[in-house]
């Protein structure tokens, strides 16, 4: 679920240019202390270079099972995914119900799994078939309301909040869910109880957490260190606040970002809008806090339209930015497939694969990431250094350098042809151009002429 759009930043273009200048030094200076807050989150190992995947069952296949799912792992494995997040896949509640098939948010057993997907052997299947192939499983999980016919609601009614009369509530306009009160001791034991149930009798990797600002940050951070006590997990949260990363989660959503994507593509924002992001987010986030980069999900798929009708035809340029820009790239379901069609969210609405036009793209993209350390999450990669031109409004060039490799990427953020000038500054590297392998003649200047959205990709010190 999706809860705020973030304000959008006005910004006059000196205090931009200044900005840019203190994310330039804070890459280049290793000696300046940190100004961003430090993260004690230990990361998976594996997660360093990961790619994820949002699974949407009910629409992915037009049987909406797991069994039908799982016929597309060897895809998926081979698309360069990492990470399998699953939508809830719980029972959802049948007491005010929306839709006919109801919202995957509206969590009647967080125990069991929906009967219209299949069973919990299924579940355990698909995982240990993820697992065979070097994936990882982490779930959907919905810990700040149930369904209005949980359990809990009759056994339970204290661990619910209740408006001034003494009813329970339903948070913003979710009239299909409860809202729960964490101020309940016992009703944090047992939510992470059932947390574990995942991790001990089906081996999941980690969580997805829901709207996971409106839960109290420090339930999350004991929530991490129990289950890592079980298992180290990966943690997600659907949020985009710094304390997240303190203890509790791994990675958080860069809406931000994506909303900054969306208003250039539309006109509204330009190239200087992108440089402010990254000089403040450097300065408020852990340099360690992996930050989720995507152009859709389920929200904005269902409910503000596709990528396409959001992005037109800046849909790829902005996709290739998702996987070099510092974060991790996420997929949703169809995504691979240029899927052009707003998924219905409380009925079934079966994806259209065609004939997967964009696999080979973010393949491409894949490769590019994972064998480019300077691309990979954290302090595993590079941080980000906008290259200046002679055309900064509309043209995006920047730098990831770590040891002997570096990725230089320079794209026009514009409907309109753009001729400009950069320069790279590699100190002598053999730069390659991706993803054909053409050597390039780094010079101490380059003028570029690109093509609305067009952008150029160039690597040193990694083999394609």
């Amino acid at each position: 679920m999706k809860k705020m759009l973030t304000t959008p930043v006005i910004i006059t273009v000196l205090t931009v240019m200044a900005l840019g200048a203190l994310l330039i030094a804070g890459c280049t200076e290793k000696k300046q202390k940190p100004l961003a807050p430090e993260s004690f989150v230990s990361h998976p190992e594996w997660s360093k270079d990961a790619i994820i995947y949002e699974v949407n069952v009910r629409q992915f296949t037009p049987e909406g099972s797991f069994q039908a799912f799982r016929e597309h792992l060897p895809r998926l494995k081979e698309l360069g995914v990492d990470i399998l997040w699953f939508m809830p896949i719980h029972p959802i509640g049948e007491k005010n119900r929306k839709g006919t098939l109801g919202s995957y948010y509206s969590i009647q057993d967080y125990t069991a799994v929906n009967p219209e997907f299949g069973t919990l052997e299924d579940f355990k299947e698909v995982v240990d078939e993820a697992h065979a192939l070097g994936m990882y499983v982490i779930l959907d999980w919905v810990a700040n309301h149930t369904a209005w016919d949980h359990a809990w609601i009759e056994e339970h009614p204290d661990w619910y909040t209740k408006d001034s009369t003494g009813n329970m509530i339903a948070p913003f306009d979710w009239t299909d869910v409860a809202e729960l009160d964490y101020e309940q001791e016992e009703l944090q034991s047992a939510m992470i109880e059932e947390m574990k149930f995942w991790i001990t009798e089906v081996d999941i990797d980690g969580f997805r957490c829901d709207v996971a600002m409106e839960v109290p940050t420090p339930f999350w951070n004991r929530a991490r260190k129990d289950l890592d006590a079980v298992k180290p997990v990966f943690m997600l949260a659907e949020a985009e606040s710094p304390e997240h990363h303190d203890y509790a989660f791994d990675m958080s959503y860069a809406w931000e970002l994506h909303h900054i994507m969306n208003s250039i593509a539309k006109g509204e924002k330009n190239a200087y809008d992108l440089a402010s992001y990254f000089a403040k987010r450097d300065t408020t986030f852990a340099k360690d806090a992996y930050r989720m980069t995507f152009i859709t999900n389920h929200d904005e798929n269902s409910w503000n339209g596709t990528e396409y009708e959001r992005m037109g035809d800046a849909v790829n340029t902005f996709a290739m930015l998702t996987y070099t820009l510092p974060g991790m790239p996420m997929i949703y379901s169809g995504q691979e497939a240029a899927f052009n069609e707003r998924l219905e969210f409380f009925e079934k609405d079966t994806i259209d694969w065609g004939n997967y036009s964009l696999s080979g793209f973010y393949k491409d993209l894949a490769n590019l990431r994972k064998n480019n350390p300077a691309l990979w999450s954290g302090e595993s990669g590079a941080c980000m250094e906008r290259l200046t031109t002679s055309k900064d409004t509309s043209v995006f060039a920047f730098k990831r350098v770590k040891d002997e490799n570096a990725v230089i990427v320079v794209a026009n953020l514009s409907p309109r042809s753009q001729t400009f000038t950069t320069r790279f500054n590699l100190r002598g590297k053999e730069l390659i151009e991706w993803p054909s392998g053409k050597p390039f003649a780094n010079a101490k200047k380059i003028e570029f002429s690109l093509l609305p959205w067009e952008y150029q990709v160039y690597i040193a010190g990694a083999k394609e």
